[in-house]
C-alpha cells in the first residue's frame, strides 16, 4: 500500500502549483473516487485536522497517508509530495536563474499566479461540497469573503466567528 500511495502521491507532486492545498480536487478524485481509499467525510476530516494544525500546509498528505497505511504510509505520501519536485527543482534552479529578466522567464511567472489561485479555490469549493456546508455555509464564506476584504479585522476573529457559528449549530 505505502508503494502505491508513494506512486500516486509522487505523480500529484509534479502539479503542485500552489502547494498541497491546491492539490485537493486531484487528492480527493485519486483517493476517494479512482481507489475508493477514504469517503468524502473522512478526507474533509484530513484536511480540517491538517489546517488546525500548526504547520505547512502538506500536512494534510501526511495525514492521509497515516489513514490508509499507518507510519509507512505517512512516510510514503509525504516524500512523494517533496522529493520529486525538491530534486527536479535543484537540478533546474541554476539554468532558470540564468533567463532572469528574460520575456517568457516573466510570462511563465506571472501566468502561474493565476493558476495556483484557480486551484486553490477549486480546492476549497471541494472541501465545501464534501463537508456539506448548504446553502448557511456558502452564506458564511460570502460574508467572510466580502468582510475580509473590506475590513481590517485580523483572520483570526473569522475564525472564531465560524467556530462559534458552528457550536451554535447553525452551520
Amino acid at each position: 500500500m505505502a508503494g502505491e500511495l508513494f506512486l500516486e502521491f509522487a505523480l500529484l507532486s509534479f502539479v503542485a502549483f500552489g502547494g498541497a492545498t491546491a492539490l485537493l480536487p486531484e487528492m480527493h478524485r485519486v483517493v476517494v473516487e479512482q481507489h475508493h481509499w477514504l469517503n468524502d467525510a473522512t478526507f474533509t476530516h484530513l484536511y480540517a485536522i491538517a489546517q488546525a494544525a500548526p504547520g505547512p500546509n502538506v500536512l494534510v498528505v501526511t495525514l492521509i497517508g497515516w489513514e490508509l497505511a499507518g507510519l509507512a504510509g505517512a512516510l510514503a505520501t509525504t516524500l512523494a509530495m517533496c522529493l520529486p519536485m525538491s530534486i527536479v527543482i535543484y537540478l533546474l534552479i541554476d539554468r532558470w536563474e540564468s533567463f532572469a529578466g528574460a520575456r517568457w522567464q516573466k510570462a511563465v511567472s506571472l501566468g502561474v499566479a493565476p493558476l495556483a489561485v484557480g486551484l486553490i479555490f477549486s480546492g476549497a469549493s471541494l472541501i465545501a461540497q464534501a463537508a456539506g456546508l448548504g446553502l448557511a455555509g456558502a452564506v458564511v464564506v460570502t460574508a467572510t469573503v466580502v468582510l475580509n476584504l473590506r475590513s481590517k479585522l485580523h483572520p483570526l476573529w473569522f475564525i472564531a466567528a465560524g467556530a462559534v457559528l458552528g457550536v451554535l449549530g447553525w452551520v
